[in-house]
């Protein structure tokens, strides 16, 4: 990879969460950019660089993708399957991040190909814990897939 800064981005349409996520992630020290859509939709669109997302040196490709399941239209499941069907983004690593803890969600996005699972604390203490394991792991550990060189 380049000298560029690295995108995450953050699929979750709750506002309240978003500024918490905002918050604790700024306080991780990860020199990473995040970006926020709202909704599934939105996250296709993002991720296909489509619509108001065409421009990919102000909207780049996330190294990382931090994904609700409860998202307005098209949910967090039908964006997994949507990422890895899509040849040039399958190898993306995504982490669901949501307030589910029910075991049947976490078998199928498991069994859908998402990388890890994750339930949201509540409060912003616990979140920061959070976003930091997950920057320890998948941000500085984690090697990062070339996602140029996968077919289109």
């Amino acid at each position: 990879m380049d000298d560029t800064v690295e995108t995450i981005l953050l699929v979750e349409n709750d506002a309240n969460d978003i500024s918490l996520f905002e918050r604790a992630f700024g306080r991780t020290g990860f020199p990473h950019q995040l970006e926020t859509v709202q909704s599934g939709d939105e996250a296709i669109a993002y991720l296909s660089g489509t619509g108001k997302y065409a421009d990919r040196q102000e909207f780049p490709l996330p190294t990382l993708l931090l994904l609700d399941i409860k998202l307005p239209r098209t949910g967090g499941f039908e964006v997994l399957a949507w990422i890895r069907n899509h040849p040039k983004l399958a190898p993306l690593r995504v982490i669901m991040l949501t307030g589910s803890a029910r075991g049947e969600d976490v078998n199928r996005a498991y069994r859908m190909g998402a990388n890890s699972y994750i339930t949201k604390p509540v409060g912003g203490p616990g979140l920061v814990d959070i976003l930091s394991a997950v920057g320890t792991h998948w941000l500085q550990h984690s090697k990062v897939p070339d996602l140029k060189a996968f077919p289109a």
